[in-house]
């Protein structure tokens, strides 16, 4: 019988200790409940509690985690059907309101989450709900973190990970994007082609305007040839006339070689003339052109000596 009570008494110390010493892990809290009242929240670390009184109600997890929002068919404010997948991430901030505040935290949480996906999209139009999806994420994270508050939740995020709008919707938004690139396309083409149009025009201004500086150049020059081919002539006109009124013959004869020269000029240069015919007194205008340069040595000589 000794033996017996030993053994029991063995037993009860073991079951005693086990009811008596809990180890809390970390990221993990505890709820103590006293004959089905709750008491104390255990957190991380070694405790003691009274045995066969005190027991753990709910092990909670007191990390952040992600809560998987199943797809569901929304229809937008514009009666288009699209549908959202999204994913929800919580952390559990009061693990005595999370376990006695709500039955089944995470299908409270999805069931939340839906029904505001709903609410938020179906607000919308189309358009609006595949172009601003940031700001669905924002609406959602202020209502649902607000509604989880009581819980003892902290919704840190929500993230719609996945718009898809009907079939026969998307193949006419991947024509309107087609019809938008080629337009763009177009708009390009045409900016460069009037880019090119007013490179090309200034550089024929800039061109127009060289050839007229050209033009005007050779016709400068061409003025002062004529100019000085004028004061030559000038020249030689006085020096004749000076010598005729000294009645030198040769001045005379100077004239009339000059007169004969541009009428014989004129008829080879005629276009109804094809036949030219050269005068038989071709050595009289020799003799005659070379009583100019009588003249004009006569000219130098009289001016070194008057020199």
């Amino acid at each position: 019988m000794s033996e017996v009570a030993i053994g029991v008494i063995v037993l009860l110390v073991v079951i005693f200790g086990f009811s008596a010493f809990k180890t809390v892990n970390q990221g993990m809290e505890y709820t103590v409940q006293r004959f089905g009242r709750y008491t104390k929240t255990l957190k991380p670390g070694f405790h003691i509690i009274i045995p066969f009184i005190d027991v753990i109600g709910y092990k909670m997890n007191m990390r952040e985690r992600v809560i998987d929002v199943p797809n569901q068919e929304v229809i937008t404010k514009d009666n288009a059907m699209v549908s959202v997948d999204a994913v929800v991430f919580v952390q559990t901030m009061d693990a005595a309101r999370a376990a006695y505040e709500v039955d089944s935290l995470d299908f409270a949480v999805v069931n939340l989450c839906l029904t505001n996906i709903r609410t938020v999209v179906g607000s919308m139009d189309l358009d609006e709900v595949l172009s601003r999806r940031d700001e669905i994420n924002g609406l959602l994270l202020s209502v649902i973190d607000r509604a989880t508050n009581p819980w003892g939740l902290k919704v840190t995020r929500i993230e719609i990970r996945d718009l898809t709008p009907p079939a026969d919707i998307t193949a006419a938004m991947t024509k309107q994007m087609k019809a938008e690139r080629e337009k763009r396309a177009e708009i390009l083409i045409a900016q460069g082609e009037k880019q090119s149009a007013i490179l090309r025009s200034e550089g024929e201004k800039r061109a127009a305007i060289l050839d007229a500086e050209g033009r005007k150049e050779a016709a400068h020059r061409d003025a002062e040839a004529r100019e000085r081919l004028a004061q030559a002539e000038a020249t030689a006109t006085a020096m004749v006339s000076e010598a005729i009124a000294k009645g030198d013959v040769q001045a005379i004869n100077y004239f009339v070689a000059q007169k004969y020269v541009e009428a014989f000029g004129k008829l080879a240069e005629s276009d109804q003339q094809k036949t030219v015919i050269i005068p038989a007194e071709l050595s009289t205008l020799a003799s005659t052109v070379g009583g100019i340069g009588a003249i004009i040595d006569a000219a130098g000589l009289s001016k070194k000596e008057g020199g």
